[in-house]
């Protein structure tokens, strides 16, 4: 059959493309949903942390002093402990069960002049991100802390404005071709002066610190929606005030206007801060080993409540960006109720739980694999990952019914095309497209598809 098909090949292709040109949807790989229904389909994710995000003058000393003095994305990408990222490190993530990766970058490393962003930088975070979404999961980028430069927003407002517009452009478009599994996000945590407002010292000055935070996000997503690509339908992650809860709840924090309508609002938590921050005592608080009191629990749903009620409900989608805790001078049981209760508390309320997981946390990177395996258990659990009935054979199929509606017709040879070219990620049912028996999709059974389509159409 397949030799007969070999010898009509040349003269049917053209035929065979022509009729069934995909849409300039299914081209782009922004597919028709909404925000929220993405946000679902995340699940749960990781944090790649400590990793493209680390930074410091002192590196650069370092590699002039007892290196070569040539700065490379791998002297940043190990200066916080993390070993050089592999493919094999982003597929264990997905192998334990994760749907998203947030991949926090500081594009200012190796960085020219008037905000250049490194070609060998941007290259760099092209690569990891390929390799998440190869895995076939979720990827988040943003401008992280990126040595503190956002903190000097207050006093230098122009000059920083001007940075952040720059290197947004040229992240917008190094990126605009990539379909709806990558998302950018605003910023990390620094939308949020105590230099302009303190929290714990009256009202003073708030006003001003919201009407900043909520302009940066605004051209935020202007940049993003005025520039190319599937950029202006692109799914977008907006900063909350410093990513706290109850400020990013407050009135005065204001979600950007859009035209896409297509955002989620990021917050992160780490709360109690004694036990999911503190490894030892400081001068602000101290460290606490237990968590899982009733008070523990209550402060939980407060906050995960504030969060569906201000956001959730209203049609606002929400990513937990962040939440974790320590390893060091925690109790085990206690860190393992503590992590699966925030993932499951947010993730029943349709809110997506991202873990921060940094080299020798959560997740090993040599073994590629979670250190804590009941852990993980409980993440998939949440999901119903490891609960799921593997899916049964196919029985009494259509064939050519590839979208598994029960009939054959032109859209399951459209969907079969698209797949074909790469611009289908994925088809419902591909045991009913293989006409030429061989557990193999080909060209071939697109031809016989569409050979059969005519002689059903013919009756």
């Amino acid at each position: 059959m397949k030799k007969i098909l070999s010898i009509a090949l040349s003269t049917v292709m053209l035929a065979v493309a022509v009729p069934f040109t995909a849409s300039a949807e299914g081209n782009s790989g922004m597919r028709d949903i909404s925000t929220m229904e993405l946000v679902k389909e995340m699940g749960i994710g990781i944090n790649l942390g400590n990793t493209l995000e680390s930074c410091g003058d002192w590196i650069a000393d370092v590699v002039q002093q007892w290196g070569d003095g040539i700065l490379t994305p791998s002297e940043y990408e190990t200066a916080w402990g993390s070993p050089v990222i592999t493919q094999e490190m982003i597929q264990g993530m997905a192998d334990e069960g994760f749907g998203v990766v947030r991949v926090p970058v500081a594009w200012s490393n190796i960085m020219g002049e008037n905000y250049k962003i490194s070609e060998a930088y941007d290259d760099r975070v092209h690569e990891i991100v390929d390799w998440v979404i190869d895995a076939d999961m979720y990827c988040i980028i943003n401008i992280h802390w990126d040595n503190g430069w956002v903190n000097t927003f207050p006093e230098n407002k122009e000059e920083c404005m001007k940075r952040y517009e720059t290197m947004w452009t040229q992240i917008a478009d190094s990126f605009k071709d990539y379909d709806d599994h990558l998302m950018f996000e605003s910023q990390n945590e620094e939308l949020g002066w105590e230099s302009l407002w303190n929290p714990w010292g009256g009202t003073e000055g708030k006003a001003e610190s919201y009407t900043l935070v909520n302009e940066i996000n605004q051209k935020f997503v202007d940049i993003i929606r005025n520039s190319g690509g599937n950029n202006p339908e692109r799914h977008l992650l907006i900063s909350g005030y410093n990513t706290g809860i109850d400020r990013t709840c407050d009135p005065l924090f204001k979600m950007p206007s859009d035209p896409a309508n297509r955002m989620a609002v990021s917050v992160h938590y780490y709360t109690p801060a004694g036990f999911a921050i503190l490894e030892e005592d400081a001068d602000w608080g101290k460290a606490v080993s237990t968590w899982g009191t009733d008070a523990d629990f209550n402060e939980l749903y407060y906050n995960m409540d504030m969060m569906k009620t201000n956001y959730i409900d209203k049609g606002i989608p929400v990513i937990i960006g962040e939440y974790g805790c320590p390893t060091v001078n925690k109790d085990p049981d206690s860190a393992r109720l503590f992590l699966s209760s925030v993932c499951k508390a947010a993730y029943e309320r349709e809110m997506c739980p991202v873990l921060w997981s940094t080299p020798g946390g959560h997740y090993n990177r040599n073994t590629c694999q979670m250190e804590d395996q009941e852990l993980k258990k409980l993440f998939n659990e949440i999901c119903d990952i490891s609960n799921k009935e593997p899916e049964p054979p196919v029985e009494n199929t259509v064939m050519g019914d590839v979208n598994d509606d029960g009939e054959f017709s032109v859209a399951d040879v459209v969907i079969l095309n698209s797949w074909l070219l790469g611009e289908e990620k994925s088809i419902a049912n591909w045991k009913a497209a293989d006409f030429c028996k061989d557990e193999i999709i080909d060209v071939y059974d697109l031809c016989l598809a569409k050979y059969q389509l005519v002689k059903v159409s013919s009756r």
